[in-house]
């Protein structure tokens, strides 16, 4: 040991407290206002189904037909794996993997459409199909069968069919209510959101159905569509999307980028119409940054490309929506959505590719960096987050097991629960 340092200083400690008293405000701005992800599984996807067509068999039936398609067009490990350029090493992981979930939990999370899916319908059908939907999304719950999200997609807030949106919003959750209560794993989504206070106004919608039912305030949270390019950006300049966040009071709990309507919204020719687009990069950018922090989730939209017809079409299909999907995951938008099943296989493959062939890597980086060994990559704080991250996507939708992360980390799922986010809880792991 060497000589002790002396330690001096030179400010009294009334200047930290009264720096700190300055920040007092701040502090708690940014608590309220970036708490962090919310640690909570986000689903790989959305899948849209109308509300005249929803059924209890829905889910199945999409499960099976994407098996089908499956058998139909890519019936070995080797074909899938060749349509969709998966190293081979992986080609039997993959479609393993994939062919278990579209038998165990083909749908992570349905939203039952009744805006542009639907259309305009006299009131007394919209009014029934609202009701049915309530029946089956709490039976569904019920007996198992669900999704592990479920919910509707209402009208929107503009004055034309906003008072139909509100009606199908009060029968559906008055119907969830009437047969049990709201399940866990309800989402609601708000579509064509152009100003903020179409926000606040859905916000006292939910307001008042919680008052009406004695339910704790904030119960309800809804996903906020963006569709428009307003939404995005304001006629005063700002970014009209993080106004939007604020005016959600907390009950965000997603941004989902609506790939059609904003093409069209800033003029883009339909056949030029997709999420690798400029225009739609840049809406996911804006989207991306306010979100950030915010503990609201950020999805990537669709393709309107259906795999269907010969196999060549089909394959070529495929290929448009693996490529598109891990284009999203790469630039970090986790979620999409699917409006066929035989978009399925192709969602899911890109999602177990993406995860299992970067496992060993983020396994070997979070194990060093846990273990202060260094190494060829010097990992901080947030690298070690988004990394406990990585991992738990993997497993939370199947590309990976517990098992093998824990092999090759030394980690169990609660350590990497305290790693991602401090709202997931569990232990308190050790950093550096």
């Amino acid at each position: 040991m060497g000589q002790q340092e002396k330690v001096a200083t030179s400010l009294a400690g009334a200047v930290s407290e009264e720096i700190s008293a300055s920040l007092t405000a701040v502090d708690a701005e940014l608590a309220h206002r970036y708490p962090g992800d919310p640690g909570t599984r986000q689903p790989v996807h959305t899948v849209y189904v109308p509300g005249d067509t929803f059924t209890s068999g829905t889910i199945r039936s999409w499960g099976d037909q994407a098996l089908k398609a499956l058998d139909e067009h890519a019936p070995d490990a080797a074909s899938f794996a060749a349509v969709l350029g998966i190293p081979d090493e992986l080609a039997a992981p993959v479609h393993d993997r994939v062919r278990a979930k579209l038998e165990r939990e083909p749908v992570e999370d349905l939203r039952i459409d009744f805006e542009d899916g639907y259309g305009p319908r006299p009131d007394a059908e919209e009014d029934e199909a609202a009701a049915r939907a309530a029946r089956l999304v709490s039976e569904a719950y019920g007996n198992g069968t669900a999704a592990p999200y479920m919910g509707i997609r209402m009208k929107c807030m503009e004055a034309a069919v906003r008072d139909r949106g509100i009606r199908t919003t009060d029968i559906f959750l008055t119907g969830l209510m009437r047969a049990g209560g709201l399940p866990d794993g309800l989402v609601l989504t708000l579509p064509k959101v152009t100003y903020p206070e179409q926000v606040t106004a859905f916000v006292r919608l939910l307001e008042a159905f919680e008052q009406a039912h004695g339910l704790p305030s904030g119960r309800l949270g809804f996903e906020i569509q963006i569709e428009t390019s307003q939404s995005i950006l304001a006629a005063d300049g700002t970014a009209a999307v993080a106004r939007m966040i604020d005016a959600a009071q907390g009950r965000a709990t997603g941004l989902h980028y609506g790939t059609f309507d904003y093409s069209a919204c800033v003029g883009v020719s339909p056949a030029y119409q997709a999420g690798d687009h400029p225009a739609a990069d840049h809406a996911k950018a804006v989207m991306q940054v306010a979100a950030a922090g915010t503990g609201v989730r950020v999805s990537d939209g669709s393709t309107n490309v259906l795999p269907v017809g010969p196999t060549h079409q089909v394959h070529e299909a495929w290929r448009l929506h693996y490529g598109l999907t891990r284009r999203a995951l790469a630039r970090a938008y986790y979620q999409g959505w699917d409006m066929h099943p035989g978009h399925l296989p192709t969602r899911y493959a890109a999602v177990y590719t993406f995860y299992r062939e970067g496992l060993e890597q983020a396994a070997a980086r979070l194990a060093a960096y846990v273990a202060k060994a260094g190494g060829d990559v010097m990992d901080e704080p947030a690298t070690a987050k988004a990394l406990s991250g990585y991992l738990l996507r993997g497993i939370d939708c199947g590309a990976l097991d517990t098992g093998e992360v824990a092999r090759l980390t030394g980690l169990t799922r609660a350590d990497l629960d305290a790693f991602a986010s401090p709202r997931r809880g569990g232990l308190t792991v050790t950093a550096p």
